[in-house]
């Protein structure tokens, strides 16, 4: 197995270059010519590794690569069926949202799938037909589909597409409290019968604003991650539910960590999982030609999540802003008591005079208070590089970053600037997944730098920029 960046396109000046050879776990695989060509064809159609090298997984990533090369060949809008995994621990309101789904008159056609443990009531009254067998099928009056899976998800999907077709415009996918979304993702990845019909669209992870804590700090056997930080790490899209339940300073201060997980996800605030379906739906989280605006996202887009995650009111005297760190008036908060974690405490005062500063975490006028910055095993490693980078060296770097911590790596994203290149080259991964592709050229007057975003395990974000920055061109 190996990487390849390729930027060869038919409006590049890039020269065609081959990729290293790189391991796979603890076994190093020698690659041969030949591999190498069929590699380098599937990197020029957006599509590098997989961490499998069996037949069938070749045969899957060979598709993709059709799939993405047609569709970009044609210049044509995908039309292959989104689907939405939605994650999120117990009691974080997914049964809630999907009622809404459900029952709500919004025209949209959506099926939505829940795991064999699902709590969707349907009342009988919004039932327009029923199909029993091996798998429920409901048909609801507003036009969604309801099904539960209690064997198999792809034969579940695969069955949805060919005999229901052109019945729905999106799915919809519960995943259990417990559940870690990765297979689920590398399903859509892996299978062929899917490929050519759905395209994943995004995690959407709800959270339970006033038990989070508990859940994040939930002390874990050595060698096992906390299921509900993996559920953050993934998602495109978080709705901080029960929101109602904790003030602003809890929620501003919750919100800060969650960034401190994932900094790709978007945060929307809701009480009893009310949130705009156009907030969870077509999120394009797995679309290469949107890494641009997720990685590099423009001002209007932080204004917009800014106005909705602090919609509350307090007023402040002239040139005051809040607490670095919490943003709290004038009390001690936290708790030192949790495990698993380690947590650094600061205490600060404010003598609510001009230049005052706002809190990082929490958002609000402080006497002295403190915060405890929890250490959370996986987190958000950004890192930005101005210049041009040198194409070998780069691959090299991903392609051996893939293969040591493929399994820490959750997701990544990137877009890079590569010397000699007219075009800037994103891409994205998903633990050994990965695929990428030239983006528009760079503008005349547009500074040629790179930006990378990686959210894992354990990530050493000192280790990583020494690494990027020995990638650039000399």
């Amino acid at each position: 197995a190996t990487i390849m960046l390729s930027t060869t396109t038919t409006t590049t000046t890039c020269a065609r270059r081959t990729a290293p050879t790189m391991t796979t776990g603890a076994r190093r695989a020698t690659v041969t010519t030949p591999a190498l060509r069929t590699i380098a064809r599937h990197a020029r159609a957006g599509v590098a590794s997989v961490p499998s090298t069996s037949s069938a997984s070749r045969a899957a990533t060979t598709a993709r690569a059709a799939t993405t090369r047609a569709v970009q060949a044609a210049g044509a809008t995908d039309a292959r069926i989104p689907v939405t995994i939605l994650t999120g621990f117990l009691g974080s309101g997914k049964t809630t949202l999907l009622n809404h789904v459900l029952r709500g008159d919004h025209g949209k056609r959506i099926v939505v799938i829940e795991n064999e443990f699902g709590e969707v009531d349907i009342d009988g009254e919004l039932v327009a037909f029923k199909e029993s067998g091996e798998e429920d099928i409901m048909l609801l009056n507003n036009g969604c589909l309801c099904c539960t899976v209690r064997s198999d998800l792809v034969e579940m999907l695969s069955r949805l597409v060919r005999e229901k077709k052109g019945s729905f415009d999106h799915i919809l996918i519960e995943t259990t409290g417990l559940a870690n979304p990765a297979p689920i993702i590398q399903t859509f990845y892996l299978e062929p019968a899917l490929l050519d019909s759905l395209r994943l669209d995004g995690v959407v992870t709800l959270v339970d604003a006033k038990h989070a804590e508990l859940h994040l700090n939930e002390v874990k056997p050595a060698g096992v991650v906390n299921e509900s930080l993996e559920q953050v790490a993934f998602a495109d899209r978080i709705v901080l539910n029960k929101i109602d339940l904790v003030s602003d300073a809890e929620a501003n201060a919750l919100e800060y960590r969650l960034k401190t997980i994932n900094d790709l996800a978007r945060i929307r605030r809701a009480s009893k999982a009310n949130v705009d379906l156009d907030f969870v739906l077509g999120v394009g989280g797995f679309d290469l030609e949107r890494v641009q605006d997720q990685v590099l996202p423009d001002e209007k887009k932080k204004a917009e999540d800014h106005a909705h995650s602090h919609d509350h009111g307090h007023s402040h005297a002239d040139g005051q802003e809040s607490c670095e760190k919490c943003d709290e008036h004038g009390h001690s908060h936290g708790d030192a008591s949790a495990q698993g974690h380690s947590h650094e405490e600061h205490a600060h005062s404010h003598s609510h005079g001009d230049g005052e500063a706002d809190c990082e975490v929490c958002g609000e006028h402080g006497h002295s208070h403190s915060h405890h910055v929890h250490d959370d095993a996986v987190g958000s490693v950004s890192l930005a590089l101005d210049g041009d980078l040198d194409l070998d060296l780069v691959n090299d770097w991903l392609g051996l970053l893939l293969n040591d911590r493929w399994e820490d790596l959750y997701r990544m994203k990137g877009v890079l600037a590569i010397q000699g290149c007219d075009e800037r080259y994103v891409f994205q991964g998903v633990h050994a997944l990965f695929e990428g592709m030239p983006d528009r050229a760079w503008k005349a007057d547009e500074k040629r730098s790179s930006k990378l975003v990686f959210i894992g395990k354990d990530l050493d974000r000192n280790e990583l920029m020494r690494d990027f920055e020995a990638c650039l061109s000399r």
